[in-house]
């Protein structure tokens, strides 16, 4: 039996399309041209990082991100703010935590995201980034940590996420119920693929988990 829910941020939670327009406004590329780049990188199999390289030859991101913060200290730059969560989130959330569900927010996040989320409000016992425990998914610690933080075994656990290599395949390895999110750029191509058969679970929406939880056995 299902007892806890934990929820991947980006493209989970959040939508990101204000963040990658900002984004190709920086780097001085129309925004549907790195937004395409970005899906290819997603279909290729390759990390959103080499999407920079491709649209600025021989980019230093985190020096990028630095001058951008100097530049522009009170906006909002890479980060998200509650404005950006998916409109099914809250009353996903609550209809879940109505139901007597256990639900956590963990993804892999820099440092700032935490302090975003816990502003947000959000109806949850707890949220976690792969910055505060120095791991990073698919790496099986982190799938060890969201364990330990949820207090349930993981074969009681669903973790909530958009792509099959960072959530679904090592949260089931490391013996999680698992539901694919069918939405984002690696979303959409992820639930194409045979390999979505082995989520427990594929939605296309937060709001569609508080009925279909009950029916994994």
């Amino acid at each position: 039996m299902v007892r806890a829910l934990v929820f991947d941020v980006g493209e989970t939670l959040i939508d990101e399309t204000r963040i990658w327009s900002r984004w190709a406004d920086r780097l001085g590329v129309p925004r549907l041209t790195f937004m395409g780049v970005l899906g290819g990188m997603a279909a290729l199999d390759r990390s959103h990082r080499e999407a920079f390289e491709l649209v600025r030859p021989g980019i230093d991101v985190e020096a990028e991100i630095e001058s951008w913060r100097r530049e522009d200290p009170a906006g909002l730059r890479e980060n998200f703010d509650a404005d950006d969560l998916y409109p099914d989130v809250r009353p996903g959330l609550s209809a879940l935590r109505a139901a007597g569900y256990d639900l956590v927010v963990a993804g892999n996040q820099p440092p700032q995201a935490y302090d975003a989320l816990v502003a947000m409000d959000l109806p949850v016992d707890g949220v976690h980034t792969s910055a505060a425990w120095n791991v990073e998914k698919p790496d099986p610690a982190f799938f060890a940590k969201v364990a330990a933080v949820c207090g349930h075994e993981p074969g009681e656990i669903l973790y909530v996420g958009d792509r099959l290599d960072n959530d679904v395949l090592p949260a089931a390895a490391a013996g999680m119920r698992t539901a694919l999110l069918r939405r984002g750029p690696w979303g959409h191509l992820h639930a194409a693929r045979p390999e979505a058969a082995r989520a427990d679970l594929v939605v296309d929406g937060l709001t569609d988990l508080a009925h279909l939880v009950p029916t994994l056995t």
